[in-house]
């Protein structure tokens, strides 16, 4: 007879003869058993056990709780667990823990628990006894992605800094996570394409190149800004290939504490991290055609593999190759990618390397259009007219790798740290024309830019649970650092040239004019450091169904800019500032969550014009201080969830005072918006993941007496995002999508003088998955801007960005 696995905590309370006696009496008692039900403990513990093995898991769990747990190991072997964090009862920690395993606990005495099989329904989906779970706080974080919800395209949280991966339900902030297959299923190949998805984000150009920059909350988030594992500054910053991404997790709000100072400052009103992709349980050997109306052609691959005695060894490769013309006239793109994601999962270490190299090259890519003399905005051209001569280019090449490592010190405490990276290198040639009248006759220079780049970025600390009489408690102290130098210099062609939105002139190329710096050896610009110092806990009370989160973050800021002969202009930076965070999350009900917060932004201040005859010229200011208070309520059912959100954010501004004649902090916007969102399977086979916002941005301080009162630049008063999936119950393996998205109007001057329309967009897909020769195959056809619509995406930055034209894609994706 197979030999039973038992775990025990207390064994000054048994002897080692009742223990047997115990054990031999489960052994028995297992036949008479197999129908009675799990009976929660009322006792609640924190937990925190890693992901891996089962078997590991159970003996820490037994350990920690002070149960006896007798098994067969038979039963356990090759079996891995996700890992717990949280507050549960002994009951509902081994639910947890078995999920998917196959197996159940049943009760078979005081503080003793037996697993079996589970029983099965007639179609073979498991059965779990119900418990009452009566607690469920926030965890000490960690990099265990959160479960989804039923449909598999939205998660049910996101990293939230240094609180680490959390559960949306159980923290006072605005969290959502987008999966990897969303990502395929919708053909999103850059962010931008993913973040559509959500009413809370705009998406547009950066400011002369063609890099993605979003506004969330109404306020700008630059590519730059954009973490990596929770890092910064290891992303390539213009433009993210989603084939790195295993989840696109999006915060809401003011996050200074959470995340520290943003490398460019941006990310006042949210930020954006991307989880990398790790090697899962099962085998994954994928590989994907796809092709796109303008000759766009990818091959694609995506393998990964566990291996060792106990699977505890992961690799994950994904590679990329996609070129060809795109739906816009004359504009060409190329992407090389190459990724490999290493991880380890120990009894109490984990660890992860990943590595990635990714190219991009835009041919006469379309520019944004930039507003001249016009007293209105110009209706958009056709959405395919390309407005940028046929020299403009742009080659952008980043090296990126992050390392990521836990160590349980003991079942209550990790030791954690990250270490990331990138090295990037670009060189554009980049033409955007300014439109003069409202006929779209515009001019026209050329910008040319070599851009050199290296970041380094790295956090370590300690999180654990303890608890002080009737309150449970989750603190996490930690550091982070980020640092970064750039290199650039510039070639400029004047005078402008002519040309026509409507009926474009492919104008020569010009030869420079103006120009500084070495273009082959560009020399340093500037450097900035950023060090922060965070403590946070998070308290819990009544069986943590009230949770109060209180923790500041210490920061310290460094920047200096140089000539672009490699020269220090002005001082040397150095300011430093305490940012705190206040939340509370109450739960009246299990599936139900009322919080509020109140965290603050963080930004390094501007830099005094030294063109102007400023008294102050060259002078940088103090950091900006933004601050965020938002209320709301979720709800979190296993196949639906959702939320209501309230918030108010200002944000400071600086200008120059010409009765002082200072550069100075002297204006203020502010943004009060509603969110609502709904995401889920409400309906066997419909999947739903849709969300509203609507804003009130105004500016409520400047120097410009008549633009108090006026909406801030490049803010939609609202915003719909509404999209479904169906699977189509007549031909099985279809599924047809769609997406509407309606953006309210914006404007594009601080005087509200100019006013860009409103805008409405319909996506529409479907996909098929069959069985031929042995393999499982997926097509997938997407159609965006279905009814091919000309109309200005964004006027963010103070300029327009037009909407993409329809464009169509197909892929075949096979799993062999």
């Amino acid at each position: 007879m197979t030999p039973l696995r038992h775990s025990l905590l207390q064994p000054r309370l048994l002897s080692l003869a009742i223990h047997r006696r115990l054990l031999a009496a489960a052994v028995v008692a297992m036949p008479l058993l197999a129908v009675m039900p799990v009976q929660a403990e009322e006792a609640v513990q924190s937990f925190q056990i890693a992901a891996g093995p089962l078997d590991t898991a159970l003996n820490q769990l037994g350990q920690h709780a002070g149960i006896l747990l007798s098994y067969r190991p038979d039963m356990t072997a090759g079996l891995q667990s996700s890992g717990l964090q949280g507050s549960y009862s002994a009951a509902a920690a081994l639910r947890v823990l078995l999920q998917g395993s196959g197996l159940v606990a049943v009760q078979t005495g005081n503080n003793a628990f037996t697993l079996q099989p589970a029983p099965k329904t007639d179609g073979d989906d498991l059965l779990l006894p119900a418990v009452s779970i009566t607690g469920q706080g926030v965890s000490t974080g960690g990099d265990v992605l959160p479960d989804t919800y039923a449909g598999g395209y939205v998660a049910k949280g996101g990293r939230l800094g240094v609180l680490g991966e959390q559960e949306a339900a159980n923290v006072p902030f605005s969290v959502v996570g987008y999966t990897d297959r969303l990502i395929r299923d919708q053909q999103a190949e850059t962010l931008a394409a993913v973040l559509d998805n959500d009413a809370s984000v705009v998406s547009g150009f950066g400011y002369g190149n063609y890099a993605e920059k979003f506004v969330i909350r109404g306020f700008e988030l630059n590519g730059e800004d954009v973490s990596y594992g929770g890092l910064y500054g290891v992303l390539p910053r213009q433009i993210v290939s989603t084939n790195i991404a295993e989840r696109v997790e999006l915060f809401k709000g003011a996050n200074a504490f959470l995340n520290g100072v943003s490398p460019t400052g941006t990310g006042i009103g949210g930020t954006v991290n991307i989880e990398p992709k790790h090697a899962g349980d099962e085998p994954l050997p994928r590989l994907q055609l796809d092709y796109g109306n303008g000759a766009q052609t990818g091959l694609s691959a995506d393998i990964s593999r566990r291996f060792g005695a106990e699977q505890q060894f992961g690799v994950r490769v994904n590679a990329l190759q996609r070129e060809g013309d795109t739906a816009i006239d004359n504009e060409s793109r190329r992407t090389t990618l190459a990724s490999v994601g290493l991880d380890y999962r120990g009894e109490r270490f984990n660890t992860s390397l990943d590595v990635g190299y990714q190219k991009q090259d835009v041919d006469a890519g379309r520019s944004v259009v930039y507003a001249g003399t016009i007293t209105k905005v110009p209706d958009a051209p056709d959405a395919d007219t390309n407005y940028s001569p046929g020299w403009t280019e742009s080659q952008m090449e980043t090296t990126f790798a992050l390392w990521r490592g836990e160590y349980q010190l003991t079942p209550e405490w990790t030791a954690y740290a990250a270490l990331g990276g990138n090295k990037t290198q670009e060189v554009g040639q980049y033409a955007s024309p300014t439109v003069n009248d409202d006929d779209g006759n515009a001019t026209l220079l050329r910008l040319g830019v070599p851009y050199r780049a290296q970041s380094l970025s790295g956090n370590l600390g300690v999180r654990g649970n303890f608890v002080t009489g009737d309150i449970s408690h989750q603190l996490n102290l930690g550091y982070s650092g980020f640092a970064r130098r750039t290199n650039t210099a510039y070639t400029m062609a004047w005078p402008y040239a002519a040309t026509n939105i409507y009926d474009p002139v492919d104008i020569a190329y010009q030869p420079t004019v103006f120009a500084d710096g070495d273009w082959d050896d560009p020399h340093v610009r500037s450097r900035v450091r950023m060090d922060g110092v965070s403590l946070s806990d998070t308290l819990g009370f009544m069986d943590d169904r009230l949770l109060l989160t209180l923790g500041g973050r210490q920061q310290w800021l460094k920047s200096a800019n140089y000539s672009y002969a490699g020269a220090l202009e002005g001082d040397l930076y150095q300011e430093s500032a305490l940012s705190p965070v206040a939340g509370v999350v109450y739960k009246p009900w299990q599936h139900i969550s009322v919080y509020a917060n109140h965290i603050e932004g963080l930004q390094v201040g501007d830099t005094a014009p030294t063109s102007t005859g400023l008294d102050n010229a060259g002078a940088m200011l103090d950091p900006y201080i933004s601050r965020q208070n938002e209320v709301g309520i979720k709800l979190d059912y296993e196949h639906i969830g959702g939320s209501v959100a309230l918030f108010e954010i200002t944000k400071p501004s600086a200008s120059t005072d010409t009765a002082s004649n200072r550069y100075a902090t002297n204006g203020k916007q502010r943004n009060r918006g509603v969110e609502v969102s709904l995401y889920g399977e409400p309906l066997s086979g419909l999947v739903l993941n849709g969300s509203a916002t609507w804003m009130d941005p105004k500016i409520i301080a400047s120097t410009v007496e008549s633009n108090i009162g006026k909406d801030a630049v490049g803010v939609p008063d609202y915003r719909l995002s509404l999209g479904a999936a169906l699977q189509v119950a007549a031909v099985d393996g279809l599924q047809l999508n769609g997406r509407v998205i309606r953006t309210g109007a914006q404007y594009l001057d601080d005087a509200n003088n100019l006013r860009v329309d409103p805008w409405t967009r319909l996506d529409l897909g479907a996909s098929y998955r069959m069985r031929a020769y042995a393999q499982d195959l997926t097509w997938r056809l997407t159609v965006n801007n279905v009814l091919n619509e000309n109309y200005w995406a964004s006027a963010t930055g103070g300029y327009l960005t037009q909407g993409a034209p329809r464009e169509v894609r197909v892929s075949l994706a096979t799993e062999f």
